[in-house]
């Protein structure tokens, strides 16, 4: 799904109501948060490495909405069956790019590795059209 983009209409409100974090560490702390309630709710040990695998997804996302989307303008946690999705929505419709290692003179470029690593550790990962402009990318970690 991350060589090409699944697309779909996401139609509602936007969840105005909810706080959404402005930095990635408060996003982290938010799938944390979740994933620590679910396992206590099912008395089930959490994989240390799943959680982390999460919060190297979470942190990517946000950060990449703060550099390159203009911000976060909606952010969603669910931990569902044996995955934790993430949704983080933006207001620019340009789509996450993988960009090449090195630069038109052979130089290496700084960073670049967020969206791949986003790839790499999620079970799938759509970009959806926002009604109102922007878009939100959900990707689903595997806890287990």
């Amino acid at each position: 799904m991350c060589d090409e983009h699944m697309i779909e209409s996401v139609f509602g409100p936007l969840g105005a109501d909810r706080a959404r974090p402005y930095k990635p560490a408060e996003a982290r702390r938010a799938v944390e948060r979740a994933v620590a309630e679910r396992c206590r709710a099912t008395h089930t040990p959490c994989d240390a490495d799943a959680l982390s695998d999460a919060l190297l997804v979470v942190s990517e996302l946000t950060t990449n909405a703060i550099l390159h989307g203009g911000g976060v303008t909606d952010f969603r946690v669910d931990v569902d069956g044996p995955g934790v999705r993430v949704s983080v929505s933006d207001s620019s419709d340009e789509l996450p790019v993988t960009a090449p290692p090195t630069d038109p003179h052979g130089r290496l470029r700084h960073g670049g590795h967020g969206w791949p690593i986003v790839c790499r550790l999620s079970r799938d990962v759509r970009v959806s059209d926002l009604p109102a402009g922007g878009k939100c990318i959900t990707a689903v970690v595997p806890l287990a």
